[in-house]
């Protein structure tokens, strides 16, 4: 009888040890996958409320719309705001749930790709920077940067000149 209780206390405490060493597997590769998830992978996969702290001091509430590997588009009617992700400083708000980079085609391009299509349809924007905002019709995207056109605040017309501002001081650019 006492070899019956030293095997089962023995085979209790290998099935015990093994539940245990399969829960740390668990965990650790839990937190290996939760490592390789980035921000835009989170806002693709929410929709609805969020507040972001962005690097212009600014806070920002409103509903996520969609997201790209390189931006969130918020909807704060009757506005809406692209804000480039290097502009976050915090979200709150923002589910856990995750949707990689594998949906609509919108959510592979990029910030520039956003800017020339307002540039394309010749959009009044605000530009919101660390230094100011300003007003204008974006009138040519490059590779690290955007040309501005201010806009009379009257006519909603260009007005002479244009401003060339680096996309990474680019907080937010809101429109309507």
């Amino acid at each position: 009888m006492r070899w019956d209780d030293l095997f089962a206390d023995l085979a209790g405490q290998l099935e015990g040890g093994l539940g245990a060493e399969q829960a740390g597997l668990v965990a650790e590769l839990t937190r290996a996958e939760r490592a390789g998830i980035a921000l835009a992978d989170r806002f693709r996969a929410h929709r609805g409320p969020v507040r972001l702290a962005l690097t212009n001091g600014e806070l920002l509430a409103a509903d996520v719309v969609d997201a790209g590997q390189d931006w969130v588009l918020l909807s704060e009617p009757p506005r809406e705001h692209l804000v480039p992700l290097a502009a976050v400083v915090s979200a709150s708000g923002l589910s856990d749930r995750v949707a990689p980079d594998e949906g609509p085609a919108l959510g592979r391009l990029g910030m520039r790709t956003a800017l020339r299509a307002l540039a394309r349809d010749r959009q009044v924007v605000r530009v919101a920077t660390a230094a100011s905002e300003l007003i204008g019709l974006v009138a040519a995207v490059g590779a690290d940067h955007l040309d501005l056109a201010p806009v009379a605040a009257d006519t909603q017309r260009p007005t002479t000149g244009r401003m060339t501002l680096p996309l990474r001081t680019v907080v937010r650019i809101s429109h309507g």
